[in-house]
């Protein structure tokens, strides 16, 4: 890397050009820097003497060149501040044009923004990015164009500044070439220009991966065929895609079985194109990305039985499953599976991602299980004969699947109302109303989820619930009994419960049927209809894996005597689930403080700084109260609350039981 102090004049003069890397970003000043720039420039004219005023930097790298072309520089940063330079030029070279000073106007043509005796874009100085060039082509050789971007709203405000002027065009032109100074650094062929760029412009909108990729694409491909292949391929894919553009790039590449980090995408393109077809590589890219364009929108997949599944797989939002979804896609539509084989895949999926949320498995690791998983399934099955989807299945069984009783459990007690919990819930609510099979289904584009016991509680409410109002508004608001589907939300708000059940019963949701004959709504109401739900949503996720695993080993909470607990990695001694909750709470609250406090400030019916607020209790070793006036079943249900809270996974948190 060289570095040193120019002049203007020396950057832009002499037969070359500048190349915008097309990992840049298209043209973006306004009027707030030409405004800059205008002023500096005045400035230097009203000095009798004006010194060097600096600009800023600009970083360059020079490209190899066929003999009788140009030479050429990638201008890796810079661009902004060269490109209005060139705009403004030509704004003053028109205006000495139209003044009748012709010698001026060709010196700054000839000299500064042409190579006049070059031809087709070797004639151009600057090669802005594909979006801008054709309004700088127009600007160079001052064509007319109605065209509306920000080179031309660049050139006509320095038009207008010059007419409104009265200097010497002759002395704007000598401060902007002689008094314009920039620190040029001329990069290495064997430097970066990437990690250049980024670390220069650190503090602006950061660079892509997916930016770097284009450019070095179209560095491998002839510059004749540059403008087809950009338009056939790669536009369409930024068009598509838009800022989701690296991260398709990155499962792409993982659908082979590598496990990508997010910082290694161009590294890896490098290296699996070091031999490769170029073009052939972009169209294989182009056709996975319009895959990935209904894996991010579903509503873009035709099919509606495979959008149905697309739908629910998007709201479970694990993006990791991705690598493996792009090659079973297409499989798909290359026929060599069928459509039913891509649905029965797809409820795999679907059912191994929900029971690991309900049961709180941790999403670490499953991206590397999910960009091996195709070729290994591929060769196991092979080798197996089981068939592709058979082997799928007992693959991902080794992999933390839930049994049917920790689903269960977990499903009756488990938050599902709050951020990413809610598109959840929606895909469970909905699938169990889809389960009673009506002839005449119904749209659940407008329905919303509805909280029977409200969120906000009357004291008519408070009454309703007994004494005991507070801990079963903790424990059961967002819990799967207490949810429904409705349109009458406004109408419903905190009404009290034969308000709502009005509401209910004129519903057409199988779903609420429930409600029909419901006589009340307290805390053992709702942990019946949640026991019902619970059931409808072990038939339609059944466990797929073997059978004979289902009670071979793990636990059953509910009913069950806790033995051990193990937590971040240690194990306690525990005789009850009291023991699991005070030794989790003191666990946390030394590890983990602020998810404490969260958990002190959710529950406050079950832990409190004042001892008088209840009637029995533990203290903890940080002197917070522990409510043990309740129900071994309450505790139950509030230990699992209270981890759900702190965050803590399968692997953070276990219980053996006995």
């Amino acid at each position: 890397m060289q570095a040193s102090e120019v002049k203007l004049q020396h950057i832009i003069e002499g037969t070359k050009q500048y190349i915008v890397p097309l990992f840049q970003r298209a043209y973006s000043w306004s009027k707030q820097e030409w405004e800059i720039l205008w002023e500096d420039i005045l400035d230097l004219c009203e000095k009798e003497n004006p010194t060097p005023h600096f600009m800023g930097s600009i970083v360059t790298m020079q490209t190899t060149s066929v003999p009788e072309s140009v030479n050429k520089y990638l201008l890796i940063d810079g661009q902004q501040r060269l490109t209005t330079v060139f705009i403004l030029l030509a704004a003053l070279r028109d205006k000495a044009k139209n003044s009748g000073d012709g010698e001026l106007a060709k010196e700054i043509n000839d000299t500064f923004l042409v190579n006049p005796f070059k031809k087709d874009t070797d004639y151009y100085k600057l090669q802005p990015t594909q979006v801008d060039r054709q309004a700088f082509y127009c600007i160079i050789k001052d064509e007319l164009t109605n065209d509306k971007n920000s080179i031309l709203e660049c050139f006509n405000f320095f038009k207008k500044k010059l007419e409104q002027n009265e200097l010497p065009l002759s002395q704007i032109n000598q401060i902007i070439c002689s008094n314009l100074s920039l620190v040029s650094i001329v990069l290495n062929n064997n430097e970066d220009p990437y990690l250049v760029f980024e670390s220069l412009n650190a503090k602006g909108r950061s660079l892509t991966q997916a930016d770097l990729i284009r450019n070095y694409f179209f560095m491998r491909i002839n510059t004749d065929n540059q403008q087809s292949v950009h338009g056939q391929y790669w536009q369409p894919m930024e068009v598509l895609l838009e800022d989701n553009l690296t991260e398709f790039i990155r499962h792409y590449l993982a659908k082979s079985g590598a496990d990508i980090r997010k910082d290694e995408v161009y590294f890896q393109i490098k290296n699996s194109l070091k031999n490769g077809n170029v073009i052939a590589y972009l169209q294989d890219l182009s056709i996975f990305a319009q895959y990935y364009a209904k894996l991010l929108d579903p509503k873009r997949e035709a099919n509606l039985s495979i959008r149905k599944y697309l739908d629910n797989i998007n709201l479970l939002k694990v993006q990791t499953v991705y690598p493996f979804l792009l090659n079973c896609y297409d499989d798909w539509q290359e026929k060599r599976i069928t459509q039913e084989n891509f649905i029965s895949i797809l409820q795999v999926i679907e059912n191994f991602l929900l029971r690991r949320f309900i049961c709180d498995v941790q999403t670490r690791g499953l991206n590397k299980i999910f960009a091996l998983l195709y070729s290994q399934i591929s060769k196991d099955a092979e080798l197996a004969s089981n068939g592709f989807l058979e082997t799928l299945k007992l693959n991902l069984q080794d992999r933390d699947y839930p049994k049917d009783t920790e689903f269960k459990e977990r499903l009756m007690t488990v938050k599902l109302y709050g951020g990413l919990k809610t598109s959840k819930a929606l895909l469970i609510l909905k699938a169990i109303e889809e389960s009673f099979k009506h002839k005449e289904q119904i749209s659940f584009d407008k329905l919303n989820i509805e909280h029977i016991m409200p969120q906000t509680l009357s004291e008519a409410w408070k009454e309703y619930l007994g004494e005991d109002w507070q801990i079963t508004h903790e424990l059961l608001l967002d819990s799967l009994g207490n949810l429904t589907l409705t349109n009458y939300n406004t109408e419903m708000s905190n009404a009290e419960f034969s308000t709502k059940q009005t509401y209910l019963k004129n519903s057409h949701l199988e779903l609420n049927r429930y409600f029909y004959h419901q006589k009340s709504w307290h805390k053992e109401d709702i942990e019946e209809r949640a026991e019902h739900l619970a059931n409808c949503a072990l038939k339609i996720w059944s466990y797929f894996g073997d059978e004979s695993r289902q009670y071979a080993s793990g636990n059953k909470l509910k009913g069950s005597t806790p033995q051990y607990l193990l937590i971040f990695g240690q194990a306690y001694q525990v005789k009850n689930w009291r023991d699991v909750l005070e030794v989790s709470l003191n666990t946390v609250a030394e590890k983990e403080p602020d998810k404490f406090k969260e958990i002190v400030a959710k529950f406050p019916r079950f832990l409190g700084w004042q001892k008088e607020d209840f009637r029995t209790s533990r203290q903890l070793k940080n002197g917070v109260f522990l409510n043990t006036n309740l129900s071994a079943k309450d505790i139950h249900k509030f230990c699992l609350k209270a981890i759900e809270t702190a965050e803590l996974s399968s692997e953070d948190w276990e219980v053996k039981t006995v």
